[in-house]
């Protein structure tokens, strides 16, 4: 197919009837499935993509917004994929275009490969910070942080939603009411009563990945990962703040090692909102 045909191919909405369809094409590239991850993006967020006239999809993003339904105060954009018969063609780019002029004034957010960086430089975002991914079994030594931890409960949604929307700087309701459902485990910290973070485990592929992580301090987030990683056998997968390094430290002396890097990069604002100092991973890197 040549480029001008591909250019006159339009873009549309996709919905969560697009799930295989959008596993087709991570596949397509060399990504795993990721089908429950998908099944997540596309209900609580917004798809693009371009249908391939032979089939599947041509390329295709998720867009997840935050705060208010009728004025989003962010956006993050995530899962930017184009087939690998038409890569290098200029169509990641054409939808990307797309997706930042359907945002408009909209501030915007993503998690960008050394691979894709140079286009979103192009498009206007700015690096604003990194993240590392991290993987592997956790290995239990002592001293484990002194901070108590138990399975959320459906009374803790509530302070669960006050302090993530406190620690984020935006209302991300529509995300965190369905991990309970989306995660295999959900759990709190807490002291004297009071919720000072939480953290779920979900499963990707064979691992399960430690998203989001809302902390007080690195105690705190080091309490919750320990007893995430005693209620699983598969390894871990996170990706935190680079601005995080005692934990990152520490995961890596429990087993974890480096995997890559990711640039956090923005559009629109100098820097994310929110608390970044108790912001520890995103619960996933393609919806912040």
């Amino acid at each position: 197919m040549s480029t001008p045909s591909l250019a006159a191919l339009p873009i549309r909405r996709l919905t969560p009837r697009d799930l295989t369809a959008c596993a087709d094409l991570s596949e397509d590239r060399g990504w795993p499935r990721e089908e429950h991850k998908w099944g997540l993006l596309l209900t609580a967020g917004t798809g693009y993509g371009i249908d391939d006239p032979e089939g599947g999809l041509v390329t295709a993003c998720v867009v997840t917004e935050y705060g208010p339904r009728e004025c989003p105060d962010l956006s993050a954009i995530g899962m930017v994929l184009v087939a690998e018969r038409h890569a290098r063609q200029g169509i990641g780019r054409r939808l990307m275009r797309h997706v930042v002029a359907e945002m408009g004034t909209t501030p915007l957010t993503l998690h960008a490969t050394a691979y894709g960086r140079p286009l979103y430089e192009e498009l206007g975002f700015k690096v604003t910070g990194r993240a590392e991914m991290v993987r592997g079994h956790f290995v239990p030594g002592r001293p484990e942080p002194e901070v108590f931890t138990r399975p959320a409960a459906a009374e803790d949604l509530t302070a669960i939603l006050r302090l993530d929307e406190e620690i984020f700087g935006s209302d991300r309701t529509h995300m965190i009411t369905r991990l309970p459902a989306f995660s295999d485990q959900l759990r709190v910290a807490e002291e004297n009563g009071r919720i000072i973070g939480y953290a779920s485990a979900w499963p990707n592929m064979n691992n399960h990945v430690v998203g989001p992580l809302i902390a007080r301090d690195t105690e705190t987030a080091k309490a919750l990962i320990a007893s995430l990683a005693a209620h699983t056998d598969r390894p871990l997968r996170t990706d935190i703040d680079v601005r995080h390094e005692e934990l990152l430290s520490w995961l890596k002396e429990r087993g974890l090692a480096s995997i890559s890097f990711n640039s956090v990069m923005t559009y629109g604002i100098s820097e994310l909102p929110g608390d970044w100092t108790r912001r520890f991973a995103p619960l996933t890197v393609a919806a912040a």
